[in-house]
């Protein structure tokens, strides 16, 4: 398992019965997640005193019940800064998890005496935009949510990366990648957040199962003469990490070699020193 263990700014502090006590700055909250099953005692004060708690409906969804949390506030990591806001279906705007993948092709882009040009599909609210730029790269950012690419680009201001090489694109994924394609664009790298299911701007329906292997399959025509690294995160479940790295090896290993690898992404839980799983990410690199 891929652990992000380098947060200051955000702690799981504990899990039970279906929801996670985390520590957001200086503000709890507490969230459902489906992968805590186990029943075990609810110790820890945050429990009783959040400052904001997203309660689950038996019918779907849910809603959030807030004790004195303010509207919006920031979380650091490594000198970039991402700025918070609860919204629906119990989202913050950031998914922390996600750290141990910006570190580890943050060095890959910082080792590389090059300029290198990444293309970031589904890309949210700019965590793995930002950490790209950091690391020196060229991205482009592709999302299509208007209001996701807003937010990115505040957090891209908060982190002083205004002016970085960052080319944002409120669009459909797969038709901007089909676009990019006949343009003759090439990347060196890519890295895709597909959902599990969502619709298109013309009610196109998007089923990971359905899709992503020919969207994998897609951007590997956008790839440069030398790519650097092709990463795909995944929260659906069922979809193993060894189905990730099948993927990959199909599509990148003929042409490019390299090594490709999978599993879990987790977080550290205070409380018992063990790791809550949080998603499944395959990885191809160079070396």
């Amino acid at each position: 398992m891929w652990i992000a263990d380098h947060w200051n700014d955000y702690e799981v502090i504990d899990c039970s019965k279906g929801e996670k006590l985390e520590r957001w700055g200086d503000f709890f909250l507490i969230r459902p997640d489906p992968q805590v099953i186990w029943d075990v005692p609810k110790t820890h004060r945050g429990w009783t005193h959040p400052n904001g708690h997203y309660h689950r409906s038996a019918k779907g969804g849910g809603q959030w019940e807030f004790f004195n949390l303010p509207q919006q506030w920031s979380v650091n990591y490594r000198g970039l800064t991402f700025n918070l806001k609860p919204f629906s279906f119990k989202h913050t705007g950031l998914f922390p998890e996600q750290a141990v993948n910006w570190d580890w092709f943050g060095s890959l882009i910082h080792q590389e005496n090059r300029p290198i040009k990444v293309l970031n599909l589904f890309a949210y609210t700019g965590g793995a935009t930002l950490a790209a730029a950091k690391a020196g790269a060229a991205v482009t950012h592709v999302d299509a949510s208007k209001g996701m690419v807003s937010w990115a680009k505040e957090n891209a201001k908060s982190s002083g990366l205004e002016k970085a090489p960052i080319r944002w694109i409120v669009d459909d994924c797969v038709k901007f990648a089909e676009r990019e394609i006949r343009r003759g664009s090439r990347y060196d790298a890519v890295i895709m957040d597909p959902p599990s299911y969502g619709r298109g701007p013309k009610g196109e329906i998007w089923k990971i199962e359905d899709a992503i292997h020919p969207l994998v399959k897609l951007c590997a025509g956008l790839l440069s003469d030398a790519p650097l690294f092709f990463l795909i995160n995944s929260y659906t479940t069922g979809l193993a990490p060894s189905v990730l790295a099948y993927m990959l090896s199909l599509e990148l290993t003929p042409n490019y070699k390299g090594a490709v690898s999978a599993g879990e992404i987790g977080l550290p839980v205070s409380q018992t020193g063990l790791t809550l799983p949080c998603g499944a990410s395959g990885r191809w690199s160079l070396s």
